[in-house]
């Protein structure tokens, strides 16, 4: 399984070619399970945005350089996946997409604008949502993990609370691909659901192990989802997510899982 290094990769998806007219779909990762997705309009959705994460050289110019978020897509309640999202909300605006349950947590324990969620950006599994005026389409899946929610740092509230069930989002663009983040799981035997529904091109999937799947089950999961390209993530952030890509090449070879590995660094954008 030949791994790609690329800084910017062109991927030519099946879709026709009035398709890209406005624009390309891009895909910025900045280490860990924190990416951001800008639409061929311009729209841009951050998911799991902890810029500032130990894998992130650049991640406190990152937090202060962003000013731009439409909305905010977090799979569960833990620290490394709220990460700096109250900050990024509070200085763009944006919108917070996530289970009703997380979201009620966050804003109440976590520092989220509570006037920045809402029905219309909260669901829960087996529910899609329609946003930025149909442009994304938005689909909670559920995920084999947990989910609590702390305070920000500074806080008198030193509790764990409840975020609810965690989870991982099935993103189709118009006139772009179909994404899906695993969040933090294991693999499980209804991810081979996910394709009878929407073809999948971009898999972003944890590799790391010890909280998450490591590369081999990784692997199996993505021979259940089969798509078309897999990025890894969620490893080497802690010495204890000690997954690797190399491993994870030989595990897909191992299984058969015939999706195009891509490996991204952080600060790296691909252009879908």
């Amino acid at each position: 399984m030949k791994i790609l290094r690329p800084l910017v990769i062109v991927l030519l998806l099946q879709f026709p070619a009035p398709a890209f007219a406005a624009g390309q779909t891009q895909l910025t990762w900045y280490g860990h399970a924190a990416f951001k997705l800008t639409t061929p309009s311009g729209k841009v959705l951050l998911i799991d945005p902890w810029l500032t994460n130990p894998a992130n050289k650049s991640g406190k110019e990152d937090l202060a350089g962003l000013d731009k978020a439409d909305l905010i897509l977090i799979t569960h309640g833990h620290f490394d996946h709220v990460g700096d999202s109250a900050d990024i909300a509070r200085k763009t605006g944006a919108k917070l997409v996530s289970t009703f349950d997380l979201g009620r947590a966050l804003a109440q324990y976590g520092g989220y604008p509570k006037e920045q969620m809402g029905f219309d950006t909260q669901g829960n599994f087996g529910g899609e949502l329609s946003l930025l005026d149909g442009e994304v389409k938005i689909a909670f899946i559920p995920a084999i993990h947990s989910s609590t929610v702390m305070a920000p740092e500074g806080s008198t509230d030193k509790d764990i609370h409840d975020g609810g069930n965690p989870g991982g989002f099935l993103i189709t663009v118009r006139n772009g691909p179909t994404i899906y983040h695993t969040g933090d799981t294991d693999e499980f035997a209804d991810m081979a659901l996910i394709p009878h529904f929407h073809k999948v091109d971009v898999m972003l999937a944890c590799i790391g192990g010890h909280f998450t799947m490591g590369p081999d089950r990784a692997a199996e999961a993505v021979k259940l989802v089969k798509p078309g390209m897999v990025v890894p993530m969620h490893f080497g952030t802690f010495p204890v997510l000690d997954g690797t890509v190399a491993a994870f090449s030989k595990a897909l070879k191992k299984h058969v899982a015939k999706a195009r590995l891509v490996e991204m660094k952080a600060g790296e954008t691909l252009k879908l």
